[in-house]
């Protein structure tokens, strides 16, 4: 069984047991959190799609850890004037498990 789901404004294909990288999610190592916007679920059986046809499903998931994504350097410059401003970013992660795809049937 998988599913694709919504999550950071990007879109993931999960089964159960996979671990992903997803934008940081408000919680604690060992929380379990609740993936609500799911896109599509699919089994060996069946193919659910859509909000309706979803409307009990729901994916839990285990926060691994947090961390910082690689690091992006943004450079503003002018020219004929020697003006030049460099500064770094790095966005927050979070890496989850997923423990559980339900309410298919």
């Amino acid at each position: 069984m998988y599913a694709v789901v919504r999550s950071g404004g990007k879109q993931y294909r999960v089964e159960e047991g996979t671990q992903l990288t997803v934008a940081k999610l408000a919680g604690q190592a060992g929380d379990k959190v609740t993936l609500s916007d799911i896109l599509f679920v699919a089994d060996n059986e069946a193919i659910k799609a859509g909000p309706a046809a979803l409307k009990g499903a729901r994916i839990t998931a285990e926060i691994i850890g947090h961390s910082k994504g690689p690091k992006i350097d943004v450079l503003r410059y002018k020219n004929k004037t020697r003006q030049r401003k460099t500064r770094g970013h790095r966005q927050d992660e979070t890496t989850i498990k997923i423990l559980k795809i339900e309410g298919l049937h």
